[in-house]
């Protein structure tokens, strides 16, 4: 009778009790359930963020790479001379630019058709490509049938070596050109320029000196190496 009594006379706070250890229960279960909840946002959220980074990758990789011949582009071109420009600058040493042509090129076109022609850039991309064999030499279209070469701390004689060495490669290729200047094979003139930053100039200059150099390769009779007069033996 008295416990029953005790019960009557507690049972609010009790209730109370009751009330306030639900309340505590079920927010614990929120929690637990909330905590959950963020557990697989932020699961889901860095898969978003790697999925976005590689999407971001393949992107960049792809408006970086021509996509006829398979090479870096002109956009790679210009970013790689700033930034070599500003290497050779900080150490002191020289860097080169060949700017590349393929010889009657339309005149090519004309006789075989545009697919053909697109064959021999491929074929010429690929053989430049390999002919520039440091991993740091950068060979890229950089616009119908002309090629941009970076060669990093190399001197007028090296760039001379390499321009050389791509001329001739290509000479062995003997894809047709009955309109050539040979008659008979495919050939390309190269404008070499070479420079140590250190001593003044900019990055554009450099390109036109080796563009200048090539046009006056093309002038003379086509199939050689012109070396640009303006550059600054290194």
């Amino acid at each position: 009778m008295v416990v029953l009594e005790n019960w009557i006379r507690h049972w609010p706070w009790i209730a109370a009790a009751l009330a306030v250890l639900a309340v505590f229960t079920a927010m614990a279960v929120y929690i637990q359930r909330l905590r959950s909840r963020l557990k697989i946002s932020e699961s889901k959220y860095k898969e978003t963020i790697r999925k976005l980074e590689e999407s971001a990758k393949v992107l960049h990789h792809r408006s970086s790479i021509d996509g006829l011949t398979g090479i870096p582009n002109r956009l790679v071109f210009d970013e790689m001379l700033a930034r070599e420009w500003a290497r050779a600058n900080r150490m002191g040493v020289a860097l080169s630019v060949l700017m590349v042509d393929i010889d009657l090129f339309k005149k090519h076109n004309d006789a075989y058709g545009h697919q053909a022609g697109d064959m021999c850039l491929r074929q010429v991309a690929l053989t430049l490509d390999q002919t520039a064999k440091r991993p740091a030499d950068l060979v890229t279209r950089y616009g119908g049938e002309e090629f941009g070469v970076i060669l990093p701390q190399t001197n007028v004689e090296g760039a001379l070596t390499v321009a050389e060495n791509m001329r001739a490669a290509i000479a062995r290729l003997q894809l047709p050109h009955v309109n050539s200047v040979t008659g008979h094979d495919v050939t390309i003139s190269v404008g070499v320029a070479s420079t140590i930053p250190a001593s003044g100039g900019s990055p554009q200059a450099l390109v036109a000196a080796a563009d200048a150099a090539l046009y006056q390769a093309k002038a003379v009779g086509r199939n050689q190496v012109i070396l640009a007069q303006q550059a600054t033996r290194a």
